[in-house]
């Protein structure tokens, strides 16, 4: 039986994902051999670290932050997701060939679905300027959102992010100026909780939501005591969601684009459950 390897490459990061622990237990019920192992790389050699997944024999990879748009130019394909958001989340090595998806827009898709959210006429506000925020934006379009606000910490990145999604740009510095009329807000960013950053989690707090439905946090490793998000939400009698769901519903799209294996989003979320 041939050995799979997968692994998932961040920078430091990398070591505190759950996907290995996850990625393991479904190998297991699926009755693929293999091992999902974590990649810690320098920005320096993140191209070096991507071309050598031909000579490691990796048969797939998870891309995480800051790496999504930065490994573009070291796939040989792009899949046509990928081109469009312009961010990679996940390879497939089929030994000559590595081919550049983003289960992230899918993920989302799904899990908007399985939640009972419709995203059809309502206006949006993403915070978040990278990868993540692109495929959810991207998603959003395609469900004919009616109108999406990037919210981001460094205009460039917020207007390039808007341009690809037909969005309107916000310096997250201004909210205080500006009141978001949102019937749904997702964070997009990689910070959920004060100890992250209390600058961000100050500015959060005191947002005026009017109109919001709903909120939801696309992370899911965080303390529940310490999400800024959740507190947001309990403060202004919002309905919160956390990222597991979506995370559950990509990683099924993965594993089954690195094996021709499916398996259910469900089976998913109740391992991530266990480990977490």
């Amino acid at each position: 039986m041939k050995t799979n390897i997968f692994c998932i490459i961040s920078d430091d990061r990398a070591f505190r994902s759950e996907a290995p622990a996850m990625y393991s237990e479904i190998m297991k019920q699926s009755g693929v051999r293999g091992a999902y192992v974590p990649f810690m790389v320098k920005p320096n050699d993140i191209g070096a670290a991507i071309t050598s997944l031909k000579v490691l024999n990796i048969t797939g990879a998870n891309i995480l932050p800051p790496y999504k748009e930065k490994i573009i130019p070291f796939i040989d394909v792009l899949s046509e997701g990928a081109q469009i958001i312009g961010a990679v989340n996940t390879i497939v090595n089929n030994g000559k060939i590595l081919k550049g998806f983003n289960t992230n827009a899918i993920g989302f898709m799904n899990f908007l679905e399985e939640t009972g959210i419709d995203t059809a006429g309502k206006s949006i506000a993403i915070f978040g300027t990278g990868g993540t925020s692109r495929a959810v934006g991207f998603m959003l379009n395609w469900l004919n959102a009616d109108s999406i606000i990037i919210v981001g910490r460094n205009m460039g990145k917020a207007e390039a992010t808007a341009n690809r999604i037909n969005g309107k740009p916000i310096l997250i510095d201004s909210l205080h100026k500006e009141l978001i009329s949102a019937d749904i807000l997702i964070n997009a960013t990689t910070i959920s909780t004060i100890d992250e950053s209390t600058e961000f989690a100050a500015i959060v707090s005191k947002l005026v939501l009017p109109n919001c439905e709903v909120i939801i946090d696309l992370n899911y490793d965080f303390k529940e005591k310490l999400n800024f998000w959740k507190k947001l939400a309990i403060s202004r009698n919002i309905r919160f969601i956390n990222g597991l769901p979506m995370l559950a519903h990509q990683s099924k799209v993965n594993y089954s684009l690195w094996t021709g294996i499916d398996v259910q989003a469900k089976c998913f979320l109740e391992v991530l459950k266990k480990v977490l």
